[in-house]
């Protein structure tokens, strides 16, 4: 089963949450926010977990879905898909 991130606005912030361990990580961008998230999944796909990345808009709507397949270090792997 993958592992889900998601990039999201909370009030004057934006948060990264999902099934990960460090709990939600709060940042004052929605670029820093998404750049943020993106090496997570990149680490966790390092390490042999698929992952699923969400990124929301400020109005809620969906920006894009990712999907980051487990790579384990392998030469020549997608690094990421957009889904």
């Amino acid at each position: 089963m993958p592992c889900f991130i998601f990039v999201e606005p909370s009030d004057a912030e934006w948060i990264v949450r999902g099934d990960f361990e460090g709990g939600p990580l709060n940042f004052a961008t929605g670029a820093r926010s998404e750049q943020a998230a993106r090496d997570l999944a990149h680490r966790l796909a390092d390490a042999g977990e698929p992952v699923v990345l969400e990124i929301r808009l400020r109005d809620g709507a969906r920006a894009g879905r990712f999907l980051f397949p487990p790579y384990a270090g392998e030469p020549g792997a997608i690094p990421a898909l957009r889904a």
